[in-house]
């Protein structure tokens, strides 16, 4: 009987522990070190000119629901999680967004150049 409740609560650590960082969010105000034991490390960091810097989380997101029934991973997007950080260290604002492009092809110059890198 002990074996069983403490191989459940194993199982349920192990499985919390492997939650998806889409799933956890950041309150603003929060830590820059709260960030990182929260959501670990991110894929990208951007630099966010004077204001301080931008953390970049992604997940891939296969599409079974359009596949059509093969082993193949079907359709695939990024969901990708942007945590904006002041120069004091402090989430000011989050976003979230679904793109086609991976992270390597995140392209700070061209953000920047569209006003995507500082939050609304």
């Amino acid at each position: 009987m002990k074996k069983t409740i403490v191989m459940s609560a194993f199982l349920a650590l192990f499985i919390f522990s492997c939650a998806s960082t889409s799933s956890t969010t950041v309150a603003v105000g929060e830590a820059k070190t709260k960030v990182l034991k929260k959501l670990g490390n991110p894929v990208r960091t951007l630099n966010n000119n004077q204001n301080g810097e931008i953390l970049v989380y992604a997940d891939q997101i296969f599409d079974r629901e359009n596949s059509d029934g093969s082993k193949i991973a079907g359709p695939n997007y990024w969901r990708y999680n942007y945590v904006y950080i002041s120069k004091e260290g402090k989430v000011t604002s989050t976003r979230q967004e679904k793109q086609n492009y991976p992270p390597q092809a995140i392209d700070s110059q061209k953000m920047q150049g569209m006003n995507l890198l500082t939050a609304k």
